[in-house]
Formats: C-alpha cells, structure tokens, sequence
C-alpha cells in the first residue's frame, strides 16, 4: 500500500527534576545543599531513510513520546540526558504543523532534523543558595517538552517527472531506459503508485525518473488518482509529458496535451513555468504527416517535441540527450525551507490564570498560557525581550506578584529564567 500522507502525535520528553540534597560527611559541618541538576528530556528527531518509500508504518502508529530526563541526585550528580526518539521517515518528507500548515522540516538529506525539543532539567537547590538563604530547601521541576500534531507529506525526489494521460507509455519508458519494473498492462490505471527509475548516462552521469501516475481531467479536484500524486510533480526539475500521438484509445492526442497541462496548472501554477519536452509515443502507428503535423503544433508552443516507440526504444536516445542536456543548466531539486515558528501571542489564551508561590524567599510563577508565550521569546533580543515584559504587565503578573506581598530586590523565578522584581 503507497500512503504519501499521514497524521501523527510527537511528544519530546520532559526533563528530569532537579534534587533537594544536603551534604553529610564526616567531620565536614554544615556541608550546604549539593542537589544535582535534572537531566534534559529526549528530543523527537526525524530521520531519512532510504530503504522506506511509503508512509504506511504511520497509519498504524500515530503516537511517538521520547523519554523524560533522569532526575538530579545528591552529591551534585546531575541526572541523564535522556536519548533521543528517532522516527524514520522516506527521504522527501514534509514535516507541517499539522495545526497552522507551517512548514518545520524538510527532510530531503540524510541530515537528522529535530522536530521537537526535549524539556531542560529543573535545578537542583544549590542554584537557590545565597549568603542569606544557605540552606535552600527546594529544587525546580523539569520543564516540559515540546508536544504538537504534525502532518507528513512524502514529495518524491526526482529530477525528471513523466506526465500524461494512462495508458501512453510512461511506466513503458521507465522500464526500458532504467532497472525499475513497474507493472505494465494495456488498460488504464495499471500503475497505482509512483515508480522511481535512476537512468544512467554513462559514468558520473545520471538522474532519477519518476512516473506519475493516475493523471486525467479533473485530477487537481480529486477525480481518479492524480489528486493523490500530483504533490510529486512538484519537487521535479523538469517534465516529459507523454502523449499517445496515434489516439489508440479513442482520445484526441491535441485535446490530451491541453488537459494534462491544464491540470497541473490548477493544481500548482508555478508547474506551468516548469521546464518540459514532449514525447509522442505510438508513432509507428501513424503517418509521417501526422507526427509533422503534431511536432509542429507543439513547437508553436515553444516545446520540444521526440517521436518514440518507447517498448523497442526507438527514438528514446535523443529524448534522454536532452533531457541530460536540459538538466545540466537547471537549478538542484527544490528544498523547502523551515518557517520561523510564530510568536505566541498572550491575548489568544483564554485562561490567564496565575499562581504565585513563595518558597525560601523567592517568589514562583507558574502558568501554562505564559510557558507558552515564553517558548516563543529570544530573550537575547531586545525587542522580544520588551515584548515580553509587557506581557507580564499587561497580563497581571505583577499585579499578582504585588498581592503576594512582594518587595523591590526579591528575587522571582518564572520556569527557567530568573529576576529581580523592580517598581
């Protein structure tokens, strides 16, 4: 079964909690706190791999949790890093949210992608201890890691994409100048999934041919397959669009050209710049003045045009000359670049709740709308970092802080970042 799409859950893991120790040993008094940090949560890492070419795992298993970090222990010892989740994925997959469609990775190299951040390590109580507070009787809690809904499109890597109606000889063409043997038969729909062929072209000399398959009218609104496949087009460098010059199913060869081209071009406009030659295959089944009459239609067009027989090769040569020839002065495979994630804004949370604490003298600010909001700020950018105080005035955090009876110089600890309070 071919799935190109899916639907899955990704929870990074939470970071470990950092530890309440004190130091004892022997004729050492007073040995002060000697908690160890928190180890940080697992990343969700996703990573190609070259022997999957489908999605279908991901129908089957929808929920993928990496590991909390291990808890600090005394003695300072800092708790264990906990390992990173991999998830393999087909080389060419996209990774969107699946919430907003923002582009987060486009997994196209053999280069692992982080798709969620583990949680850091809360601190273990010697971070709290100060000339006034020696003895700090409580830690931080790990934070928690990243969880989203993530949509994975698989958009096959191709240099060369055979477009055209079913039934022309596209799956034919992949057969005799690659080793890939999809299924070839004389009835339509006979190729279900993509087929992927490496055409070699002498040493150091090669490119990767993709049948697109299922293509008819009304294909860009679901009709047949072609809804389903359209999505590889995209990434192709160029286009060989196969036409059945002789009509052997009854189709007129002029309306087919037209219909194919207009379906890509609803689908994607910019498909419709997309480089590409046209081979009329079947031409031994017509007459010399009816492929002069067909090249010249489509070189008023602005296209190359190859008469084929594609099942003897014949005529096959010269289009992958050209085609070699129209791929050396083109740009590599596109890659889809990652969208920044958007800033959080804290008015689009309805509860805005606060919980203000006070333990050992510093004031703890705990609220899930403003952890949020925070995993948004560069706090090493001066206007996010403006931003954000706004935020905590706007919002009622320092009113909050206020009531819980805090004074100028007290020290305030929100998460994993801490400051002192000033009027």
């Amino acid at each position: 079964m071919f799935v190109d799409v899916a639907k899955i859950h990704v929870k990074a893991g939470d970071g470990g909690d950092g530890a309440v120790a004190f130091h004892r040993e022997k004729y050492v008094a007073a040995g002060g706190p000697d908690g160890g940090d928190g180890g940080r949560g697992g990343n969700v890492v996703f990573q190609a791999d070259t022997n999957l070419s489908t999605l279908a795992d991901f129908r089957y298993k929808r929920k993928y949790a990496a590991k909390k970090g291990e808890n600090g222990r005394g003695n300072r010892q800092r708790g264990k890093n906990a390992e990173d989740l991999i998830v393999r994925v087909p080389l060419g997959t996209l990774v969107k949210d699946a919430e907003t469609g923002r582009v987060i990775a486009d997994v196209s190299t053999e280069e692992p992608v982080v798709i969620a951040k583990g949680g850091k390590g809360g601190w273990g109580n010697p971070h709290f201890a100060t000339p006034v507070r020696q003895v700090p009787r409580f830690a931080k809690p790990g934070l928690p890691g990243e969880e989203l809904d993530v949509t994975l499109e698989l958009k096959l890597l191709a240099d060369v994409g055979l477009v055209g109606f079913p039934n022309v000889g596209k799956s034919t063409l992949v057969s005799v100048v690659s080793e890939a043997k999809p299924e070839i038969a004389n009835y339509h729909f006979t190729t279900i999934t993509p087929v992927l062929g490496v055409v070699s072209m002498g040493e150091g000399s090669s490119f990767v041919m993709a049948d697109i398959p299922g293509l008819i009218e009304g294909a860009w609104q679901e009709t047949g397959l072609g809804h389903q496949f359209l999505r590889h087009v995209e990434r192709c460098r160029m286009l060989v669009h196969i036409v059945d010059i002789s009509g052997s199913d009854g189709r007129d060869p002029y309306e087919d050209f037209k219909i194919i081209n207009s379906e890509l071009e609803k689908f994607n406009p910019e498909l419709s710049k997309r480089p590409m030659i046209v081979a009329g295959n079947k031409c031994d089944m017509c007459t010399d003045e009816q492929i002069d009459e067909y090249r010249k239609y489509i070189e008023d067009m602005g296209y190359d045009f190859f008469p084929i027989m594609a099942a003897i090769r014949y005529g096959v040569d010269p289009l992958l000359n050209k085609i070699r020839e129209m791929l050396s002065k083109l740009p590599p495979i596109e890659r889809y670049e990652p969208e920044p994630a958007p800033v959080v804004k804290a008015e689009d949370f309805d509860d805005h709740s606060v919980v203000i604490n006070k333990v050992d003298g510093i004031y703890t600010v705990e609220a899930k709308w403003l952890y949020n909001v925070m995993r948004s700020i560069n706090f090493d950018d001066y206007e996010s970092l403006n931003y954000f105080q706004n935020v905590l005035m706007n919002n009622g955090v320092f009113d909050a802080l206020r009531e819980a009876g805090i004074n100028e110089g007290d020290t305030v600890s929100l998460y994993d970042i801490e400051f002192d309070f000033v009027e």
